[in-house]
């Protein structure tokens, strides 16, 4: 269902990263009591058959009182990544001798 309301809210600041197929929306918007809350949209490029192409969106609204803690566990979460893959990205998309047998054997 389309939110014509909610798509006419203006930001009150706003970010863009560009990723590939991935684009990442960070969006300050305020709330009916003039409060701040934050916008986090993925939106992903794909291709129809006939070469014309759609996005799919996904959202996270988040709200002050929940920033410390998904802080927290954002930032755990990327250690956690980083401390047992590395920095380098690994999937078959990006490298092509890419086996799941090898990632745990080159970490040793």
């Amino acid at each position: 269902m389309h939110n014509y309301e909610e798509d006419n809210i203006e930001e009150i600041y706003s970010k863009i990263l560009r990723a590939g197929r991935r684009t990442y929306f960070f969006d300050v918007r305020e709330t009916k009591a003039s409060d701040y809350y934050l916008t986090i949209t993925e939106s992903k490029k794909f291709t129809n058959e006939d070469g014309s192409y759609y996005y799919k969106k996904h959202k996270i609204y988040l709200y002050k009182e929940d920033f410390e803690n998904f802080t927290t566990y954002l930032q755990d979460s990327i250690s956690f990544i980083f401390e047992n893959r590395g920095h380098e990205v690994i999937s078959e998309r990006h490298q092509k001798d890419y086996s799941p047998d090898n990632v745990n054997s080159e970490q040793e």
